[in-house]
């Protein structure tokens, strides 16, 4: 058993979990019956995607992020699988771009329009054809851009590069044999130099992607695992499967050696999986259960005990699956340090969940906030191939950061520059980055010139998501469309609100100072 220590010193102990107000929740979302043991949700700021029921094959929705209360039974789905999908996951360097695989043994990625759904989408970006049997899991690279990893039933890892121009590509740039059964679990470590795996076999692996050589393997007669994850550089594993008495179990490992583990802790009798998420920049671990309500939390230390358990949220609603939102997503006026999308399908509901440090002040807490990982990618995939490590570039959640308005490296051209369509985008943005690249500041101004909002501070100057100036899009014709420029507007209406606020506060204490002069002047 891990040792629960009764005081802590910690910024992290009294962490709790808040579900969001009904009104803020996702309501009548038909999500999939499927028993695969996946998310089935992948959110970003900008969207929320869901596996969907759909006949005669398989489907996701993608909701606006912002479009909460009821959805309309007839809004539009991305189907194009022939078979159930069964993992989802959103490209990190690009808010509008979605992978799925499925049983019909494909992978597709999926552009999504900027522009709410009209339609069903039905022909992808790219079609991946290189496994003989369903896919069970895909992930990203972290660092390297197009780098796609996914894991199918016929035992096999293929690596894909999405760079190449082909629509249909059936030739992965490497395969990886290493396991002899179904893998059911995929982690990177922070650069994404090494891959673990945790394998239907009981065996947890080590790999090299790029060798394809197994640097280390081992099993544990007591655990049996389901999940494995890679602690950030703690150069740890966390993994969770079933003791020999079918309890629900923890175990943590030295990444070097995976003979035995660290720590090994029973938690409960419950059959379901649990899913495990580690925030890197606060160093949380989460631990999700699959068939009840909870979120347990705890938090890693380098030395013993290695695991600090600090509390657990309940809920007397069971989730099927969960989401988790991109650090750059989160609510840190709030204090909000993590959020789930909760998937509940005896209510048809998608319910997000806040963790939430306890802080008085209002201000920026920068102790809670460190820089974390930046929407860019800090390689090309042709880099990463020829085998170059790096890590992820690291952004301030500050709102003022100029890390975070201006990022050191951006390798996509900025959509929806005005006057200007995709085709020419395509053509002239490395130009445009270069020169952002040469004189940042330069530029930042140039863009201000014709602008009311000059007057605003940096993060204020234009409503941009992902690149995309929300009040340039045409005027709403359906009743979604509306309801989205609606929320949009009222989102812009209390940014504005909290300036004024700030600025009045900021006058107050002029006069005040002002005030003080005069009366210091008139003493002499």
């Amino acid at each position: 058993m891990s040792w629960h220590p009764q005081y802590r010193s910690s910024k992290f102990r009294h962490v709790y979990g808040k579900a969001a107000s009904k009104d803020k929740c996702y309501d009548c979302v038909p999500i999939t019956r499927n028993v695969h043991d996946n998310h089935f949700c992948a959110v970003n700021p900008i969207f929320i995607a869901v596996v969907t029921e759909c006949a005669g094959g398989g489907a996701f929705l993608v909701i606006p992020i912002k479009q909460t209360g009821k959805l309309d039974p007839h809004y539009p789905k991305v189907c194009g699988h022939k078979g159930n999908v069964l993992d989802i996951k959103w490209n990190p360097f690009n808010d509008f771009v979605i992978a799925s695989c499925s049983e019909d043994a494909t992978v597709k990625i999926w552009d999504i329009p900027y522009q709410l759904l009209k339609r069903n989408i039905t022909t992808p970006k790219k079609e991946l054809l290189g496994h003989a049997r369903r896919v069970g899991l895909i992930e990203w690279h972290p660092t390297a851009d197009n780098i796609l990893f996914s894991s199918g039933y016929d035992y096999k890892i293929m690596i894909w590069n999405l760079d190449v121009k082909d629509t249909v590509l059936s030739k992965p740039v490497k395969i990886l044999d290493a396991h002899k059964d179904v893998v059911l679990s995929m982690s990177f470590n922070t650069d994404g130099s090494l891959l673990a795996t945790a394998c239907r076999d009981k065996k947890i692996r080590v790999i090299d992607p790029r060798a394809g050589t197994v640097l280390q393997e081992g099993s544990y007669k007591s655990h049996r695992v389901n999940k494995v994850l890679f602690l950030g550089n703690m150069k740890k594993l966390f993994s969770t499967g079933t003791s020999l008495w079918n309890n629900r179990q923890i175990a943590l490992w030295d990444q070097n050696n995976l003979s035995v583990p660290l720590l090994e802790e029973d938690l409960d009798g419950s059959s379901g999986l649990l899913f495990p998420i580690y925030d890197s920049d606060t160093h949380m671990l989460y631990v999700v259960g699959k068939g009840d309500g909870n979120i347990r939390y705890y938090e890693i230390s380098p030395e013993k005990p290695y695991l600090n358990y600090l509390t657990e949220y309940r809920s007397p609603l069971p989730q099927k699956g969960i989401g988790m939102m991109p650090k750059r997503g989160l609510d840190v006026a709030a204090c909000e340090i993590f959020r789930f999308y909760k998937l509940i399908p005896t209510k048809s509901l998608i319910e997000p969940i806040s963790m939430i440090v306890p802080r008085r002040s209002e201000s920026y807490q920068e102790d809670i906030y460190p820089l974390t990982a930046a929407a860019q990618p800090a390689l090309t995939a042709q880099e990463w191939l020829n085998g170059v490590n790096k890590g992820p570039l690291l952004v301030s959640l500050r709102p003022d950061s100029e890390a975070v308005n201006s990022p050191p490296q951006f390798l996509e051209p900025e959509p929806f520059t005005k006057a200007t369509d995709l085709s020419q985008q395509q053509g002239g943005g490395g130009r445009l980055l270069l020169e952002d690249k040469q004189k940042p500041r330069e530029i930042e101004d140039v863009r201000k010139w014709p602008k009311v909002e000059e007057k605003l501070p940096k993060n204020e100057q234009m409503c941009l998501s992902n690149g995309f100036d929300i009040f340039e899009c045409p005027p709403p014709k359906t009743e979604n469309e509306l309801l989205q420029m609606f929320y949009r507007q009222q989102e812009e209406i209390r940014r504005l609100r909290e300036l004024l606020i700030q600025r009045d506060v900021q006058i107050k204490q002029l006069e005040l100072e002002l005030r003080n002069l005069c009366t210091d002047t008139g003493n002499y």
